[in-house]
């Protein structure tokens, strides 16, 4: 399996692409503000031929550049129907001015083909399988994706702004829940394997193991059913 992934736009939100190897189909994760070059730059690199854009969540710096990417490649999109409007209206999603000058010229907007994903569905496309999970807390329609373990790769679960390592998303912007934050963390990632990859929506990648032993989210979660002090800025837009 190929994963390429990079840090785009004002937020260095990071954006991947996953293929079952070099020269094929992919799936484009976040796409979001300034990644559309990134996004042709990593597809000449890995000859690779989108197949779909799955979003983690609809804040402008994980969709930014859904509209484009899409409508260059003709393929669709989804994204949880909770967070739909953001594709829209991204400052009501954010409750403030986005600020003009720093992100530049925007095309904001639903692409010709988005698609809805629910709690529990199985995405199969271009010879993957993404399991949804919905995980509000961060914005009401958050998700992660997890993919199974195969031969030697470990599960891996594309998290965006739910889990980092070390910390958590924001749960003060419209649509954040800090409880419902602490709820999905329990049942999401709680029962999954101290193996499993997490690609995090911003910063480096981390484990399940790890954050359950370090993160004080995680950690107080555990503890008592809980969740504990962050030791590290929550982040996110």
């Amino acid at each position: 399996m190929l994963i390429a992934g990079f840090p785009a736009g004002a937020w260095g939100t990071n954006c991947y692409l996953v293929a079952p190897a070099a020269g094929e189909e992919c799936v484009i994760i976040d796409p979001g503000h300034e990644a559309a070059e990134g996004v042709e730059e990593a597809l000449a690199r890995h000859r690779l031929k989108p197949a779909a854009v799955i979003l983690t969540h609809g804040h402008l710096d994980h969709v930014a550049s859904v509209v484009p990417v899409c409508g260059a490649h003709d393929v669709p999109a989804w994204i949880h129907p909770e967070d739909r409007y953001m594709m829209s209206d991204p400052e009501k999603a954010l409750g403030r001015s986005i600020g003009a000058r720093l992100l530049g010229e925007l095309t904001v907007g639903e692409p010709d083909d988005l698609r809805e994903l629910t709690d529990g569905s199985v995405l199969e496309i271009a010879g993957l399988e993404f399991t949804v999970s919905h995980n509000p807390g961060h914005t009401r329609g958050s998700v992660s994706f997890r993919m199974p373990e195969q031969a030697d790769i470990p599960p891996v679960m594309f998290a965006g702004d739910f889990l980092f390592a070390g910390s958590i998303g924001r749960t003060d912007l419209p649509g954040g829940d800090h409880d419902e934050m602490l709820r999905s963390l329990a049942r999401v990632c709680l029962p999954l394997d101290d193996s499993t990859v997490v690609l995090p929506g911003h910063g480096p990648q981390t484990t399940i193991g790890r954050e359950r032993a370090t993160n004080p989210f995680l950690r107080g979660l555990v503890a008592g059913g809980e969740g504990g002090q962050p030791a590290a800025p929550r982040r996110g837009m």
